[in-house]
């Protein structure tokens, strides 16, 4: 009974995961996913024979896929209740992004001094495409991709792997905080021109200027973070609780 009940919780969360070798990367990929497109939300249980269900797999990449979620901080252990979706602390929220001020500044100065051609018509790319998004018909979903994608290829640029996983797991957290406790239709346009003035500063070959608006990028998010959950929740906007997320 109590499994049935699990998997009527996850229903329609996660997507079907194609076979392959490396099971657990898929069914990670997928719930990590879920989880920041706010399809399985703070506190929601991670049952792995629900989810084994819904994805069409075994139990045992699931339960692989679930303590990555864990150790990236996307869930937690929960006595009584085994995994969950981590719930939002807003305090920890403020260090957190303080701290990824630094390091995204960090990653743009490091990507400037190693741009190349290539990597600018990637990121323009994926710059324009994003623009697109948040211009015309809004999907969330592609948002989301895109926006961490942005921030991806910059890390990749800059070429440090010990940056790259600490900004990966931070990222991931920052989302999740962003589905919590924030809600702005603007808030993709804004993210959308904060990323061009990071791509026209790496791209004329300033890293003072590049560290310097990608600083300048987190720092506002924090700003805006704190003043919405200063003003309170949207009491008129009939999704609840919730946002749209940016990073």
């Amino acid at each position: 009974m109590a499994t049935d009940k699990a998997q009527q919780a996850v229903q329609h969360t996660v997507n079907p995961v194609a076979a392959g070798s490396l099971l657990a990367d898929r069914a990670y990929d997928e719930l990590k996913a879920a989880v920041l497109a706010n399809r399985l939300r703070p506190g929601d249980a991670l049952s792995v024979p629900a989810l084994a269900t819904q994805m069409g797999i075994s139990r045992s990449p699931v339960r692989e896929a679930v303590q990555r979620l864990i150790h990236d901080g996307l869930a937690s252990h929960v006595p009584h209740r085994g995994a969950v979706v981590s719930t939002v602390d807003l305090e920890d929220v403020r260090q957190l992004y303080v701290v990824r001020e630094v390091m995204e500044g960090l990653a743009a100065r490091l990507a400037t001094e190693r741009l190349d051609a290539t990597k600018v018509g990637e990121l323009r790319e994926l710059l324009e495409r994003h623009e697109r998004v948040v211009t015309s018909d809004y999907d969330e979903t592609a948002h989301i991709e895109m926006d961490m994608a942005y921030h991806s290829l910059i890390r990749e640029v800059a070429g440090n792997t010990h940056l790259t996983s600490a900004l990966d797991t931070i990222q991931g957290k920052a989302h999740l905080a962003l589905h919590s406790l924030w809600r702005s239709p603007e808030a993709p346009r804004l993210a959308v021109a904060e990323h061009r003035r990071i791509f026209e500063a790496m791209t004329a070959g300033d890293p003072d200027a590049a560290e310097l608006a990608a600083r300048e990028h987190i720092r506002r998010l924090r700003i805006r973070l704190s003043q919405a959950v200063a003003a309170g929740p949207d009491q008129d906007d009939p999704r609840g609780p919730g946002i749209h997320p940016v990073a």
